[in-house]
């Protein structure tokens, strides 16, 4: 049984998760602020931790890299802030994805089942992936139909194909492909996914697989 750790400030939203994911199989243990759910992923060691940023006691950034020091749990954030700043700083200590508050249970339950796909795999590893009628093989870099892409754009693609499903931050796409020098380039992520949609996407100008998260990142939606 997968065991979830919902931290959250706001008692509704506890009993609200509580009912809803306990009536779909999964054990909850719950926490009301920061210190208490750290201490309660050390006793429980959960599969998967649901986390609200705005938290009594410390910011939601801070739980995350007291989690991540030790663990690679997933973790999904909970965000009722309107910027978007607070999600990417969430996203690059290492949150996997986010849901914006107020929020529908439907698409909290559905981010959950993802994450835990990837978790229960170890991130993707399979060589072919499909990406609408296309096939893209990793392993040997080709793709149905005669497509060609340069080495920066196979690594940009193969970067988000990997992690199905994962919201991936601008800063940590410019990381991977152009190296740790590269962080304010947008520009540079904006112009390579213009032109991977152009040859992948059945319509670039509405694309259904290589989606724009606006202000955060991209994400591979299969």
């Amino acid at each position: 049984m997968t065991r979830i750790l919902v931290v959250d400030d706001e008692p509704q939203i506890i009993r609200a998760l509580r009912i809803n994911l306990r009536a779909r199989g999964y054990e909850v243990d719950t926490a009301p602020d920061g210190a208490t759910a750290l201490r309660a992923a050390a006793e429980h060691h959960p599969d998967l931790v649901v986390l609200d940023l705005g938290l009594p006691d410390m910011e939601g950034d801070e739980v995350i890299a007291g989690l991540r020091g030790w663990t690679a749990v997933p973790i999904i954030v909970l965000s009722g802030r309107a910027g978007s700043s607070d999600k990417v700083t969430a996203l690059d200590a290492g949150a996997d994805d986010y849901v914006t508050k107020p929020f529908g249970v439907d698409e909290l339950l559905a981010r959950i089942r993802a994450v835990t796909r990837r978790s229960q795999a170890g991130e993707t590893e399979a060589p072919v992936v499909r990406l609408g009628e296309l096939e893209v093989d990793l392993a040997e870099h080709t793709i149905t139909g005669d497509v060609r892409l340069t080495p920066t754009e196979w690594q940009l693609l193969e970067h988000l194909l990997r992690h199905p499903g994962k919201l991936i931050t601008q800063r940590d796409l410019l990381h991977e492909v152009w190296g740790p020098q590269y962080r304010t380039e947008t520009n540079y992520l904006r112009q390579y996914m213009a032109r991977l949609r152009r040859k992948l996407e059945a319509d670039p100008a509405r694309p259904r697989h290589l989606l724009t998260e606006p202000g955060m990142g991209y994400r591979f939606r299969p």
